[in-house]
């Protein structure tokens, strides 16, 4: 596993070892992040990021590796926690970022009690946790963390559907690659 692109293009990052934990393969993280830098969306440059459910921090790290101003790590468990911080120094990143260890709803709790507000959110839970999906993508419908702007992007399982619809965000495309899937939403737009 290795940085795709940017100021720390090519350079290894460190995953956990054994079928538990399933970072973002490079290819897949590629295609999302020539997805968002295509056309009119351009949402990499001085961005402001979530990388929920963040494991390795593979996704947050390339956000900050491509331009992003900060990124936000969100994992309940100690050991990704741990190795996010040690992928970190190990690209020798010493500002815009933080890590916050707390299940994804609290964490997100607080970032909208601190008037956080995000370009991109990044949500990949266990695929096992498919309830994760809804709770997380329900809480940032109602959230002050996004405006009409915001971009949210879940990876699943090609053959789990998490919804084309929580409160006021709407899938507007699905992007299937090997096993994996993104949904991108945005906030509906009012007519």
């Amino acid at each position: 596993m290795r940085i795709i692109a940017g100021q720390y293009r090519s350079r290894p990052l460190r995953a956990f070892s054994g079928a538990d934990t399933r970072p973002t393969a490079d290819r897949l993280r590629e295609t999302l992040f020539n997805v968002l830098t295509a056309g009119s969306l351009g949402l990499l440059e001085d961005s402001i990021w979530l990388d929920i459910f963040a494991g390795t921090g593979a996704v947050g790290l390339e956000a900050l590796s491509r331009g992003a101003r900060q990124v936000y790590f969100i994992d309940s468990s100690k050991a990704a926690v741990s190795l996010i911080r040690e992928n970190l120094h190990a690209l020798e990143i010493v500002q815009g970022f933080e890590v916050i260890q707390r299940d994804a709803v609290q964490a997100l709790r607080l970032l909208d009690s601190k008037g956080i507000v995000a370009d991109v959110c990044y949500l990949d839970p266990p695929y096992r946790m498919k309830e994760a999906y809804e709770e997380t993508l329900d809480f940032l419908s109602q959230s002050r963390i996004l405006t009409a702007e915001s971009l949210i992007i879940a990876e699943h399982d090609k053959h789990f559907d998490p919804g084309a619809q929580f409160g006021t965000l709407e899938r507007y495309r699905l992007l299937r690659q090997g096993d994996a899937s993104l949904s991108f939403y945005r906030q509906g737009r009012m007519t």
